[in-house]
């Protein structure tokens, strides 16, 4: 079966290629052989010298593997930390709140 890579904008292409550059300098200041961390990551050398690359083809889970065998995963809680974009909109779109109507009170007997 044919791998579908995704299309991407320069500016993405960019960014996944600076953090392929980031993953193998970690790699190498840790003095990690690239086998030893696809064996513990649980992909192929291959694979592990793809997303060093940037391809767009390797998986979010292979970068998030890879960020975890080299004590980086915490990284991971940043991408798209807080969406202030999205929740603008979503309180646009927020029904406006309705009041339900006054039941008259009974009075008490006098």
């Amino acid at each position: 079966m044919a791998r579908i890579v995704p299309i991407l904008f320069p500016a993405q292409a960019r960014q996944l290629e600076a953090l392929g550059e980031r993953l193998r300098l970690a790699r190498l200041r840790r003095r990690y052989s690239a086998a030893a961390v696809a064996t513990r990551a649980g992909v192929t050398r291959t694979t592990l010298h793809r997303a060093e690359r940037g391809d767009p083809g390797v998986s979010l889970g292979t970068y998030g593997a890879v960020l975890r065998v080299l004590g980086l995963h915490g990284d991971l809680d940043t991408v798209a930390r807080d969406d202030e974009l999205g929740r603008k909109l979503q309180d646009l779109n927020l029904p406006a709140r309705r009041t339900a109507p006054r039941r008259a009170q009974p009075r008490p007997p006098s």
